[in-house]
């Protein structure tokens, strides 16, 4: 059977020319700290990739700071700041990816939610209202953490808003652009953001790589101490062979960036065909990433969509998380008034750089119809 991939939100396809500079970068020898020719060789091999990186999204120069991931990008940017900018105070988008609210939470910071909006958009009404009367003197430094598209719905982000508040109320503001960067145009500087996060496989890079983009000159708290790797500001030995396949995932991130018509326009079909079999789309009426289409479909449970896909050779990722054995709603959808059926019955279907109207056409063929063998055996059942 044929498979057809269409979850690129969990993890995008390596690109073939990512494989590439990985499988070169791991046949050369030497420590990108080392002086010598080998190490020469490494350190340009990390240095060329931090302007791939940094191009990208238009960072500011000595500003990209590798990681190995989202995760850890993430644990750094909310630590690093504590002391260096007295934060007392960390403002969280009740949207954001389940990274931010719990590394915030280690911090030993006052924790406050932002609402959002049934569309999908943070509440930034309720933001500037919270901050009007907030005296950064009497009540301590804050962070406000806004996504710059959510991982689940799509939806974007008014980052560049939210950093005019935050930065009006003496604020810093962190945006964790992982899933956009890549995908759609990412730009730090006109962003407005203080410090930024993202990761490579989102968009056809390795595993276990990651960036953190700061502004220029911000101070930062090293998490991870040793070596004098990335100018101090976080120790551990380069992975060059990762940081190589960052580098061209990076470069070759423009093609996505130009098909990203064709890309909306797949999603666009395989929406259509949602709707008319009787789902509901989460976002639909703002901007949204052009390959991502969250939808509920009541009495079809996202596990059973996911299975049931699957057995049809299509992936998918279920809208719910499992802990301990129990299903809970998707947060970000109960955030938009999801209720608990339509949290429960979301799936997320997500196109990126190697879709092709093929893999829409596999979702368009087997969706609906496994849906309306849902409905009616839920009409046999209501009839017997």
């Amino acid at each position: 059977m044929k498979r057809h991939y269409l979850d690129h939100n969990a993890t995008a396809p390596v690109r073939p020319e990512v494989a590439d500079a990985v499988a070169d970068a791991m046949r050369f020898d030497g420590n990108s700290l080392s002086v010598h020719e080998e190490g020469r060789r490494a350190r340009k091999i990390v240095e060329d990739a931090r302007e791939a990186l940094r191009s990208l999204v238009n960072g500011p120069v000595n500003g990209v700071i590798f990681t190995s991931g989202g995760t850890e990008s993430i644990h750094y940017a909310l630590h690093g700041v504590m002391k260096p900018h007295n934060i007392s105070r960390i403002f969280v988008s009740a949207l954001e990816h389940a990274a931010v609210p719990a590394n915030a939470a280690t911090t030993g910071a006052e924790i406050e939610v932002i609402p959002a909006l049934s569309n999908g958009v943070t509440d930034l009404g309720w933001l500037r209202s919270r901050l009007e009367k907030y005296d950064v003197k009497r009540d301590g430094g804050f962070i406000v953490c806004m996504m710059f598209a959510n991982n689940e719905t799509g939806v974007v982000q008014p980052v560049r808003e939210a950093s005019d508040i935050a930065h009006g109320a003496g604020g810093l503001l962190f945006c964790d652009a992982a899933q956009a960067a890549g995908k759609i145009p990412v730009n730090f500087v006109m962003s407005g953001a203080d410090i930024m996060s993202m990761t490579g496989h989102k968009f056809g890079g390795p595993l276990g790589i990651g960036a953190l983009v700061t502004g220029p000159n911000l101070p930062l708290d090293p998490i991870m101490r040793g070596g004098g790797h990335e100018e101090n500001r976080r120790a551990g030995t380069h992975n060059v062979p990762a940081i190589a396949g960052f580098g061209v995932a990076c470069t070759m991130a423009r093609e996505s960036l130009a098909n990203a018509k064709a890309i909306t326009t797949l999603r666009d079909k395989m929406q259509a065909s949602a709707v008319e079999a009787g789902a509901k789309i989460w976002g639909s009426d703002v901007e949204r990433l052009p390959g991502t289409l969250c939808m509920s479909a009541p009495g079809f449970s996202g596990a059973t969509q996911l299975m049931t896909m699957d057995l049809a050779g299509i992936a998918v990722s279920a809208g719910t998380a499992c802990s301990s054995g129990k299903t809970k709603p998707s947060h970000v959808l109960t955030a938009m008034g999801a209720d608990d059926d339509e949290a429960t019955s979301a799936i997320r279907v997500s196109l990126g750089w190697n879709s092709t109207e093929d893999d829409a056409d596999a979702f368009i063929r087997e969706w609906p119809k496994a849906y309306e063998h849902i409905k009616a055996r839920s009409d046999q059942r209501g009839a017997a």
